[in-house]
């Protein structure tokens, strides 16, 4: 346990002090959204394309670790699908509840690994966003079709941002550039290294900037259940699907990483954008990122990670 808190430790204390800094408002209000706009499309997408397109991911097992990340992912969707008429929840408080089973915090997860396995870990993370980013999306989107909050103009922007996904397209083009032996050439490599190298800090203090917590008053029973399926019943499923898959060592300890992370602090923008309960859905965030402090640290060494 030593060794998983050691290393998710700084994490952690950076999250917090992104918490600390929304608090205090500084260096102002506006100065988060647009770093955050940085991030997501800039320096998260150039860490991505950096990682990939050097990388030898033929080493890789690429359809073990999709067994287990989208066989899990895909099982808790359909099981919180299937359940719906019991959770007794109105459409929108649904949707949110969904998002935090079946959405995942890519900073913490890529920055996890790396701080675990090196870049060993973060090119089996790079390959697990590649994997799991489309198809968390693609299933939330057709939760909020499925649940009716959607209407019809929402519908073709949802579909025209899903093509446009920063993540995405990094990891198309991060695989398009290994695969052709083209690569990054010339200083274009070590310049995208650089700039891939500030995503992971500063996203991490961008999570706890995102952390609303007053909005956890406004939980509830679906906070609980979300909580308890994102964060327990998701590694130990995932854990499962990954001793069938015959995973080991780094892949398995990336695998289960990135099985028991909480939810996207991005699913609020969907939620407010899609009919979603924008306030259940701040509560989720912080609620759930704040219990992997503890359940990471306690989780991840009894399921042998490390």
């Amino acid at each position: 346990m030593s060794d998983i808190a050691g290393a998710l430790g700084p994490l952690f204390l950076l999250i917090l002090l992104g918490a600390g800094l929304g608090w205090a408002r500084f260096p102002g209000a506006d100065f988060w959204p647009q770093l955050e706009r940085l991030i997501y499309y800039l320096l998260f997408p150039a860490m991505l394309v950096a990682t990939l397109a050097d990388a030898d991911v033929a080493r890789v097992p690429v359809l073990r670790l999709g067994v287990a990340l989208l066989g899990g992912m895909l099982a808790l969707a359909l099981a919180v699908w299937l359940a719906r008429r019991r959770l007794a929840l109105d459409a929108a408080a649904f949707t949110s509840t969904f998002q935090g089973v079946v959405r995942f915090n890519t900073y913490v997860g890529v920055a996890g690994a790396a701080a675990l396995h090196g870049s060993a870990g973060t090119t089996v993370a790079a390959v697990a966003v590649a994997l799991m980013v489309p198809t968390a999306n693609l299933l939330c989107v057709l939760a909020f079709i499925a649940s009716g909050t959607l209407g019809r103009a929402s519908l073709g922007r949802s579909a025209l941002a899903l093509a446009r996904n920063p993540l995405i397209l990094a990891c198309l083009l991060g695989i398009a550039l290994n695969l052709s032996g083209i690569g990054l050439p010339g200083w274009s490599a070590p310049a995208v290294e650089l700039l891939g190298r500030a995503a992971l800090p500063l996203g991490l203090v961008a999570v706890g900037v995102a952390l609303r917590p007053q909005a956890l008053w406004r939980g509830g029973r679906a906070f609980w259940i979300s909580s308890a399926l994102k964060l327990i019943v998701t590694p130990l499923t995932v854990a499962a699907l990954a001793a069938l898959a015959g995973l080991s060592g780094i892949e398995r300890d990336v695998v289960l990483l990135f099985a028991a992370l909480p939810t996207a602090t991005s699913a609020y923008i969907l939620a407010r954008q899609l009919g979603g309960d924008a306030e259940l859905m701040a509560a989720l965030i912080t609620g759930q990122t704040l219990l992997a402090m503890l359940s990471l640290p306690l989780l991840l060494p009894l399921l042998g990670v490390g």
